[in-house]
């Protein structure tokens, strides 16, 4: 059986097979010269290898309608697709129905419960437009299927903790996450079509499902892991798992999605006690996903909150408890230089080096200091001096995530402090 390498990210191709077959030719000619590439193609029938190659500054870049480049960034070694014993059956399929049609507003007024300033949300901001996803929703969806400068899909998986935000574009194909009727323009070269939450669990984590193909995919790696798109993969999208009222301050003008029945579901306009915390009393225990056996690094507790970097075969955790304690590090991934900082609950990681020169942050309150300019912490922005206006580039693709979750997938990551 024919075994492939493929890095997960968006592919060059318009769509067809040469293209396809162009793209999988030049990543392996790159590995064989000893580079990385960030290029993803559809390989059903075989068994794949997803690569450990980490945080790739030369990958192609996002779409021009954004902004914000994507990260490419994929981890350990994987082979694809993935047996269907390793996969957990946490719920039956749409049990958790996936948030097909948003509709957003500038606060939840005169909706119950509450969207209050301590309110954890999922950040994004694209092509100057920013939008919030509130943890209290997503707890009972995980998956949004939106349009922000482009098709693009919100997913969180409360077992993991883990926020991923993709470009829904695959292949030259649209691929919309979450729901059923999906309609697709047969032989054209743009589908747009439903995705949803299969139910299934892979090493604790949230898999999705597209209705065109059944394929199946993994949350955390952004790529089909069974099915007729095996290893095709997502273009990631930074994002910033933070507080509404932080969001807030840095994007005054956000906007956040309704939930239901204002937005509408796979299963219709379906409702939940959005007050309710479904997995109450989870985050304090030491129980790994559903029914999950086997081995847990036990170098952290299990769901400690870190945020992962990783490049060049190097990874390394940063503990939220050692961030809370020492204030913001200047470190080196891999050759990257990144600086890691909190502010409140947010916890992110950004490449310390623009225009070619590495600067060193301190803390000062609620922002950064660096470069003779202070810097928005939950954006990246310079607010003042000489880089005022410049946005630092993130150092990571998904939000921070349990520790367990990270081990998972770079069960030789580092982890910083220790």
């Amino acid at each position: 059986m024919e075994r492939r390498r493929v890095a997960r990210s968006r592919s060059n191709g318009d769509g067809n097979p040469s293209s396809r077959a162009s793209s999988r030719r030049r990543f392996l000619a790159a590995l064989g010269a000893g580079g990385t590439v960030a290029t993803a193609g559809c390989l059903a029938g075989a068994r794949s290898r997803l690569p450990f190659v980490g945080t790739n500054e030369e990958a192609d870049p996002a779409p021009e309608r954004s902004r914000e480049p994507s990260v490419a960034e994929t981890y350990r070694d994987v082979d694809l697709p993935v047996p269907e014993s390793e996969l957990a059956r946490g719920a039956d399929r749409d049990t958790i129905p996936a948030i097909t049609d948003p509709v957003f507003a500038p606060d939840w007024s005169g909706i119950d419960p509450a969207l209050v300033d301590e309110s954890l949300v999922i950040g994004v901001e694209r092509d100057g437009v920013a939008r919030a996803y509130p943890l209290k929703l997503l707890n009972w969806h995980e998956v949004v299927n939106d349009d922000l400068g482009g098709p693009l899909v919100v997913t969180y998986c409360p077992l993991c903790a883990s926020g991923v935000v993709a470009d829904r574009t695959v292949q030259g194909e649209t691929l919309a996450f979450g729901g059923s009727g999906s309609t697709a323009t047969g032989a054209s070269k743009e589908v747009v079509t439903s995705f949803g939450v299969s139910g299934l669990l892979w090493r604790a984590d949230l898999v999705m499902y597209d209705e065109t193909t059944g394929s199946l995919w993994s949350q955390l790696l952004a790529t089909a892991i069974r099915g007729e798109l095996t290893g095709t993969g997502l273009a990631l999208y930074p994002s910033a798992v933070t507080t509404w009222g932080q969001w807030r301050e840095s994007y005054p003008d956000a906007e956040v999605i309704l939930p239901p029945p204002a937005s509408n579901t796979v299963r219709g306009r379906v409702e939940f006690s959005y007050d309710r915390n479904p997995y109450l009393g989870y985050e304090s225990s030491r129980r790994v996903g559903v029914g999950r056996t086997g081995d847990v690094d036990e170098r952290l507790h299990p769901k400690t909150k870190v945020v992962g970097v990783a490049r060049d075969g190097v990874a390394r955790a940063y503990p939220l408890p050692v961030l809370a304690k020492e204030g913001p590090v200047n470190d080196t991934v891999g050759g990257l230089p990144v600086v890691v900082a909190l502010e409140g609950t947010t916890l992110v990681a950004y490449v310390r080096r623009i225009d070619g020169r590495v600067l060193t942050f301190e803390g000062d309150g609620d922002v950064l200091v660096g470069g003779g300019s202070r810097w928005d912490v939950v954006s990246g922005r310079a607010l003042d001096g000489p880089f005022e206006g410049r946005r630092l580039e993130r150092a990571n693709a998904r939000s921070p995530m349990f520790w367990f979750a990270w081990a998972d997938f770079y069960p030789d990551s580092d982890i910083y402090g220790r």
